[in-house]
């Protein structure tokens, strides 16, 4: 049978600190050269929605450990508004009752069959926030106590999640253009986490003294800069142009994901001019020779060392996420789900054939 998953079922599956074990298991299997990454691609496309684009995206990957592979797909409507004067990508819920469109299929290296089919959404933010939980774990103070979320949306909640899973921080500060959004982030995380979450008016007044900064926002353009970082600091971002390449560029040490720098878009003849909506990302790489800078994998490797002094200042740059991720924390969720009964049974005849492919 084929397990059909909810979101909901995910979250009552993993928490963070499984997230973040997981991957970190998972990325010594990738250090050792058995698993595998598929480069993301982006199909886009004209759509008749006013000021967007159609976008289908795909990435996959095959964890042999975990005896799993798994495809990411994503159908999306995407638009780029204007928000405080910087452009933003926002996914538009276009689907019948407002909703977007993300799956996950979940296949045995064994026999091939299907195991699982899940939405994407709340293991997207996860994984994400559980690899800038890695980048803290080897980047961040040991004594970090006060941490800054610049942004408040969907993935800024996981990234708090990341930082209180391997540091024992007791305050933060959050910062985003809008008043009521940080401080209805600020009322639900100190209540989920028990923490002392205040927002603030700016981003310079979140991270003024913070250890561990997190970027996490939809912002095409820069959200901290150089004149705000301090001794001791770690910055994180969950795409290259958040941090200015001048504050990358002073930290004493940086580390990124991957050097996958950019997915490979395809693209029709007559879809609207990109130029205006792409962002900072071509420039940063540039500037912070992204080529050539160290990854998430040579620290948990051990080839180099993360954090050496509490007086450093680091940064992590989470440029690109994998469909490997998703083959990873799929097969243990799918084995929790079986064990704990959760899911929907559907016949795998369903999503199998009598016909040579």
């Amino acid at each position: 049978m084929t397990l059909i998953l909810s979101n909901d079922d995910i979250d009552r599956l993993l928490t963070m600190a499984d997230y973040v074990d997981i991957l970190e298991d998972a990325n010594r299997e990738l250090i050792a050269g058995r698993g595998l990454v598929r480069q993301r691609t982006d199909s886009l496309a004209p759509t008749k929605t006013p000021g967007a684009i159609y976008g289908l995206k795909s990435a996959d990957g095959v964890a042999p450990k975990f005896g799993t592979a798994a495809v990411r797909i994503n159908s999306d409507i995407i638009t780029y508004p204007e928000v405080g004067g910087v452009k933003r990508r926002v996914k538009v819920p276009a689907a019948p009752n407002k909703r977007w469109v993300g799956l996950v299929l979940l296949f045995s290296t064994e026999t091939g069959e299907p195991l699982a089919i899940f939405p994407d959404g709340n293991m997207q933010r996860m994984r994400v926030g559980a690899t800038n939980g890695l980048g803290a774990k080897y980047l961040a103070r040991q004594d970090a106590r006060t941490a800054a979320i610049i942004g408040s949306g969907f993935q800024a909640g996981a990234q708090l999640m990341a930082i209180a899973a391997v540091r024992g921080i007791e305050r933060v500060r959050c910062f985003s253009p809008s008043r009521e959004n940080r401080e209805s982030f600020c009322r639900e995380w100190s209540e989920k986490l028990n923490l002392d979450v205040t927002p603030a008016a700016t981003g310079e007044e979140a991270v003024k003294g913070a250890e561990i900064v997190a970027c996490s926002t939809s912002s095409l353009g820069h959200v901290f800069f150089e004149r705000w970082l301090e001794p001791g600091m770690l910055v994180s971002s969950i795409k290259l142009a958040e941090i200015e390449p001048a504050a990358v560029n002073r930290s004493d040490l940086v580390f990124i994901h991957n050097h996958e720098h950019k997915a490979k878009a395809l693209e029709t003849s007559d879809l609207p001019d990109m130029k205006d909506i792409s962002g900072l990302d071509g420039e940063v790489s540039k500037a912070i020779g992204f080529a050539k800078l160290p990854t998430l994998l040579d620290l948990i490797s051990g080839r180099l060392k993360g954090r050496t002094s509490d007086a450093q200042t680091t940064c992590f740059l989470n440029n690109m996420g994998t469909g490997y991720q998703f083959a990873a924390c799929g097969a243990v969720a799918y084995r929790r789900a079986k064990e704990r009964g959760l899911g929907h049974e559907l016949p795998t005849d369903w999503f199998t054939e009598d016909v040579h492919p």
